[in-house]
C-alpha cells in the first residue's frame, strides 16, 4: 500500500501546467466520456494521419487528478503513436488497480498519480482522458477502409471493364 497523500503539491503543479486550448474545428474523432462515480468529464478531439497523432484537443471539468492525467496526456500526446496510447492506457490501469510500474521516458510525470492505486473511487477520472483517447483512436481506425484479398475498396461492386468478355 503506497502511503503517499493523492493530493500532493507535484499533482496541483502538474495540473497547473495544463495548456490553453481551443476545441478542434474538424477533428477525425471527438469522444466525451464520463466517470459514473465522481461526474469528472472530457470531451476530446484528434486529428490523426498514418496511425500517429497530429493534433488534440480537450474540454475538461474533473478533480484534480483527472486534470494533472489530462495535462500530461495534452503536453505530451502529439506526435505519438496510437499504439503507443493504447499501451499507455493499459499501463495506467495496471499501474493503479494492480500496483504496475508507472510509466516512464516522457510519461514519468504519470508517477505522481500511483498514491491513487490506493483510492479505487479515483480510479476513473485518472483514467478518463486515457479512455477517451483510446475511444478516438478506436473511431479513427474502424472509419479505414478494409481491404480484403487483393481487392481495391474503392473498385468493390463496380463492374471492371471487359468484363462481358
Amino acid at each position: 500500500m503506497d502511503s503517499r497523500p493523492v493530493y500532493t503539491m507535484q499533482i496541483m503543479q502538474i495540473a497547473g501546467r495544463m495548456p490553453d486550448m481551443e476545441r478542434l474545428v474538424a477533428p477525425d474523432a471527438s469522444v466525451r466520456r464520463v466517470a459514473s462515480i465522481c461526474g469528472s468529464s472530457i470531451e476530446v478531439d484528434i486529428n490523426a494521419r498514418d496511425g500517429n497523432i497530429l493534433e488534440y484537443a480537450h474540454k475538461i471539468n474533473a478533480c484534480i487528478l483527472g486534470q494533472a492525467a489530462a495535462s500530461i496526456v495534452a503536453r505530451n500526446i502529439v506526435g505519438t503513436p496510437g499504439d503507443e496510447m493504447r499501451r499507455l492506457r493499459m499501463q495506467m490501469e495496471r499501474m493503479l488497480k494492480n500496483g504496475g510500474e508507472a510509466p516512464a521516458g516522457r510519461w514519468r510525470e504519470l508517477e505522481y498519480l500511483s498514491p491513487v492505486r490506493d483510492f479505487a473511487p479515483r480510479h476513473a477520472s485518472t483514467l478518463l482522458v486515457f479512455d477517451a483517447v483510446v475511444a478516438c483512436l478506436d473511431m479513427i481506425d474502424a472509419r479505414k477502409p478494409k481491404i480484403m484479398g487483393t481487392e481495391n475498396p474503392k473498385d468493390a461492386g463496380e463492374e471492371k471493364p471487359g468484363a462481358d468478355g
